[in-house]
């Protein structure tokens, strides 16, 4: 098999070192070279060296060289670019263009080297650029680099095996090994000997990258040798050896083709590799991006439809949770969030699974419609939030959880997991901020954007697409999971309707007001129900806001859908009567509401239940129970379920107890009776629970991931200030004679030579440069165009800053005057 990968050429002709001579030297000359878009392009691409501003280019440059920043960098890379820095990483340093594009493609017109054009030749120049543009890569094609950092993280170690599954060098892997033995491989493996270790080396590396001299020492090789190099080959290259090693493994170790690395540790060199693999650095390159096809198509009116019911769902449940709160709202855990039986308890009341149950919860957090109320005994409660966000119509109500969702960093989907010290996740709880879920959001609902309106995505193919998009080390499973649940969550939120992005759901993503798009899929509110003989009504569509409250007091709801069932039992007209209505008011009320006649079974319920309600009164003694009907009191007392209220009579039409009046009350109502409290004046007490409110509330802000994209303005600003201050750093000077140089640091003058070079400067028009410490202490350089000294200051043109400037004599530690060819 041949070798493809060429030795680095050396320039040996003068246009050659000229051309050496012109490419940029080091990562700072590089940047400086480039244009203010291309600036601002990286500075866009990494915000995190914004933070703060650099002074000049050659800190922008040290800055993108730190550890933590190439990090961020090259996990925001697609999986071709960072394939490609994988192969630049074992790669001579410096690079040409071909032996990279050989090292990833296979070299032209090679047989063995070459691999099936799978698109990694021509999508070589974009991974390329892609990394130029993130200030991964300097140097013009003759003299690929890339950054040292990157190197760092990406070349193999004996502890962190390459992503290509290669192995060190034969100069790294021989660098602790004896001279004498370095001399009996050489010998092994037919080679002269030399008169020092480095030439052993060398020559030793020469014969493994030259493809006729390698191709016949395999042939020399047992075919078990071959075995062995094969299990090796991709990766990873290391392998045990007994102090005893079979013959073939003794054959490869004789000559070098297996290196120790350690007392029982073998090692393949990376040369013997990559002739072995025809050059390829990695086994499969994936230099295109996979399609995301449509699964489903259909119609578009049909998706938004059923995303329109989805969205009405959504709300209705969201305001059933939140009211289901606003009287005792659940406790809040010490630790912080929703205890197991409270989520449990929260499902329950929504008809829904825990899972989705936190979802829903979460949702409401996120828009601000639920917090903590902050009192002693902390619970949670409605925010004064939810009470504007009610009154607001179905389609706006819908556009602020959505752009929640879209925007949150809580991930509901967590809950019930284990965090790294083993403790259950809640809901509401701390630690589900996961900073990545708006990006892949958004990522999901962009790659359903793409497709044809009413198309759906199978879910595998959306997953395998943002896995090459950011193949991120370890965090793998919980960007794929964080993706299904992204499904999952905009199907049940109304974003999607069957898998397809709605147009609303479009809207949103476009920074759009989807409300003006859902509004006429809602059906309108209407204002009456049909009343059923077996005491139910049906509500054929969303009821008016005052029917629907009035309505969910008087009857309990049996069944959601797109017709809601309500059902009327003694239990729920007793509650409406203890909120203070009665008889005549609720007959009145069903009379108005039904668009057919109240049925007489429902009437008598209501004059049934109205009749015995308030019969019997309770009050405070420690209670009592007054009742005019003595015959009901003689009733109460004989039936054993009372024993435990501790009745007695005190009068023909009282009795007395030692229960409390709420116990007396659900005692007597477990029995069959409707009692009513009673008020120390005697009046009948109305019951209606006041609904809870937190104070003033703000939404909980998403956890960012790193720094924020800076806008057009920032990075304008950005680059202006780092040219400026590259040009103070930077400019020629002419140092006065009596200045005191010391390289690295600002020249010194005295205050006289400071006052008359100023001064001269203001009378000819032309610029100086500037050591300036200001009044915190902070030391900057400056190019100033003098205009006026006066007073103790000098007043000028300051291109550091680009704008006019003055500064305070006394602060200026010295002062030069340009080189004429840059005045």
């Amino acid at each position: 098999m041949e070798a493809t990968v060429p030795e680095l050429p050396e320039p040996s002709s003068a246009a050659g070192s000229a051309t050496a001579s012109s490419a940029p030297r080091s990562l700072a000359e590089a940047l400086r070279a480039r244009d203010d878009a291309s600036l601002a392009a990286l500075l866009h691409a990494r915000p995190d060296l914004l933070g703060p501003v650099p002074g000049d280019i050659t800190q922008l440059a040290t800055r993108a060289g730190t550890r933590a920043s190439v990090v961020r960098a090259l996990d925001r890379l697609d999986r071709f670019a960072l394939q490609t820095a994988e192969a630049l990483a074992v790669a001579p340093d410096p690079c040409p263009y071909p032996v990279l594009e050989s090292l990833l493609a296979g070299e032209h017109g090679s047989a063995s080297g070459s691999r099936e054009d799978n698109g990694a030749r021509a999508e070589l120049p974009r991974a390329v650029a892609t990394l130029r543009d993130q200030a991964l890569v300097w140097g013009d094609d003759e003299r690929l680099r890339l950054v040292r950092t990157a190197r760092e993280l990406l070349a193999p170690a004996a502890g962190r095996p390459s992503p290509t599954g290669l192995g060190p060098t034969v100069a790294e892997a021989t660098a602790g090994m004896s001279p004498t033995r370095i001399q009996e491989i050489v010998a092994a493996a037919g080679l002269p000997a030399t008169h020092d270790p480095v030439s052993a080396v060398k020559a030793l590396t020469g014969l493994f990258t030259d493809p006729e001299r390698m191709s016949a020492l395999l042939d020399e090789a047992p075919a078990e040798a071959h075995q062995v190099l094969g299990r090796l080959v991709w990766g990873p290259p290391y392998g045990e050896v007994t102090p005893n090693p079979t013959p073939p493994v003794r054959w490869l170790r004789d000559r070098g083709l297996l290196l120790p690395a350690s007392a029982r540790t073998v090692v393949l060199p990376r040369e013997v590799a990559l002739h072995l693999r025809g050059g390829l650095a990695h086994r499969a390159t994936e230099p295109l991006a996979p399609a995301v096809p449509a699964d489903r198509e259909h119609r578009p009116q049909l998706v938004d439809a059923n995303a329109a019911g989805q969205a009405l769902a959504a709300l209705a449940t969201v305001e059933e949770l939140v009211k289901s709160w606003e009287h005792t709202g659940p406790p809040v855990l010490r630790a912080g969030g929703l205890s197991v039986r409270d989520l449990k308890r929260t499902a329950a009341t929504l008809d829904a699974t825990e899972p989705a149950a936190a979802f829903w919860v979460e949702l409401a957090y996120a828009a601000g419609l639920l917090a903590s109320d902050g009192e002693a005994d902390e619970r949670y409660a409605p925010t004064p939030a939810f009470d504007d966000w009610v009154e607001l119509p179905p389609a706006e109500r819908w556009s602020v959880l959505a752009e929640a969702w879209l925007a949150a960093t809580r991930t509901a989907g967590l809950v019930g997991d284990q965090d790294a010290k083993g403790r259950t996740l809640s809901a509401l709880g701390p630690e589900l901020d996961r900073s990545a879920a708006p990006e892949i959001r958004r990522r999901v609902l962009d790659l359903l954007a793409a497709l044809p309106e009413g198309a759906s995505a199978d879910a595998d193919t959306l997953l395998a697409r943002l896995d090459w998009e950011r193949p991120v080390r370890g965090t793998s499973v919980l960007r794929a999971r964080l993706a299904r649940w992204t499904l999952t969550e905009a199907e049940v939120l109304g974003v999607t309707g069957r898998g397809a992005l709605a147009t609303h759901g479009r809207a949103l993503l476009e920074h759009r007001d989807p409300a003006p798009l859902l509004a006429p899929l809602f059906p309108e509110p209407v204002d009456h129900v049909l009343l059923q003989a077996d005491l139910t009504a049906v509500a054929p569509g969303p009821l008016r806001r005052g029917l629907g409250d009035v309505l969910a007091v008087l009857a309990d709801v049996e069944s959601k859908g797109g017709a809601t069932v309500y059902r009327f039992t003694p239990g729920s007209v007793r509650r409406a009567l203890d909120s203070g209505r009665t008889a005549s008011d609720l007959h009145a009320f069903l009379a108005e509401h039904s668009i057919t006649p109240v049925p007489q079974p429902l009437a008598y319920l209501i004059d049934d239940v109205a009749r015995r309600h308030g019969h019997l009164r309770v009050g405070v003694a420690s209670s009592y129970v007054r009742c005019d009907d003595d015959g009901m009191l003689n009733e109460i007392l004989a039936d054993r379920r009372s024993a435990g209220l501790g009745l007695r009579r005190l009068a023909p039409t009282v009795l007395a107890a030692q229960a409390e009046p709420g116990a007396l009350l659900d005692g007597l109502r477990a029995m069959g009776y409707a009692p009513a409290a009673e008020s120390p004046t005697g009046d009948v007490v109305v019951t209606r629970a006041d609904a809870h409110r937190t104070p003033a509330r703000s939404a909980p802000v998403p956890v960012p991931d790193g720094p924020p994209v800076p806008d057009t303005t920032l990075l304008g600003a950005a680059v202006r200030a780092i040219r400026a201050g590259d040009l103070a750093a930077t400019a020629v000077r002419k140092e006065p004679a009596a200045a005191t140089v010391v390289p690295g640091e600002l020249p010194r003058t005295s205050a006289a030579e400071t006052l008359a070079t100023v001064q001269a400067a203001a009378l000819t028009g032309s610029a100086v440069w500037i050591g300036y410490v200001n009044a915190d202490g902070a030391a900057s350089q400056r190019v100033i165009a003098p205009v006026r000294v006066e007073g103790g200051f000098v007043t000028g043109y300051d291109h550091t800053a680009d704008e006019v400037r003055t500064y305070a004599l006394h602060r200026i530690t010295g002062v030069a005057e340009l080189a004429e060819e840059h005045m």
